[in-house]
């Protein structure tokens, strides 16, 4: 089925979101090019995906292994389409980890040295070297993927001498419906882990919160990295 979503209306979302990540960056006194952003386009039409290309956005990012490698394929056979940058940023389960190494340019959603080692273990040698963030669970919700806090930093060191992975740094989500102050205080927690991880290894730069009702307090705790998927695409299908 075709969907309806025409490359005018994608730049219209576009450039809100950018505005909202301009004004979050002026209101924290960061510098601009501080934030950037992933459409996270889970669920939604490839087409939808073309139209947001067209109006300039390059990073998406995918839930499901699965769906987002048939989205790659589709796309990735028109030339046009080759500079996207393709994030997984659901839960990655061991036996996926493979189609992961050899399909995707990032994985935010590493939570144990199992999955790190064997992505290093099947990333392509004539490929890159595979970005990766540690999830973090910051709500504490035994739902939520992620490796517990304490364990964090032990685990962005021994996930770092991995040869076919770069550690870019820290991802997680905030328990939903908490309002901003919670949701402040949980982003700060993950901030704080990351300003230790920098001391630890210094070429991390990635920290990776803040989604389309948020953003604005993840961006004055110090994101790096925005995960936007309603505000640009609208609301998501029903899988």
């Amino acid at each position: 089925m075709t969907v309806s979503f025409e490359p005018s209306q994608a730049c219209e979302r576009l450039v809100r979101v950018q505005a909202r990540i301009a004004a979050a960056v002026q209101q924290s006194n960061r510098q601009p090019g501080d934030v950037h952003l992933l459409a996270v386009s889970k669920l939604q039409a490839t087409e939808k995906i073309r139209a947001l290309y067209a109006a300039g956005q390059r990073a998406f990012g995918e839930n499901y292994v699965q769906e987002a490698v048939d989205k790659i394929a589709a796309l990735g056979v028109l030339p046009q389409y080759t500079d996207i940058e393709w994030h997984l940023i659901g839960p990655l389960q061991s036996n996926k980890t493979r189609v992961v190494a050899e399909n995707f340019q990032w994985v935010h959603s590493v939570d144990r040295l199992k999955i790190a080692e064997r992505l290093s273990a099947q990333r392509p040698a004539h490929l890159p070297r595979l970005n990766i963030c540690i999830q973090v669970n910051i709500s504490g919700e035994a739902s939520k993927s992620g490796c517990p806090p304490d364990e964090a930093i032990a685990l962005v060191k021994a996930a770092s001498q991995l040869p076919q992975l770069a550690i870019r740094g820290l991802m997680g989500m905030p328990e939903p419906g908490i309002g901003d102050e919670a949701t402040y205080r949980q982003f700060l927690m993950l901030a704080t882990l990351f300003a230790e991880a920098r001391s630890a290894i210094a070429p991390i730069d990635t920290l990776s919160i803040g989604m389309s009702d948020d953003l604005e307090v993840a961006v004055a705790c110090g994101s790096t990295m925005v995960r936007v998927g309603t505000a640009l695409f609208g609301a998501r299908p029903t899988p």
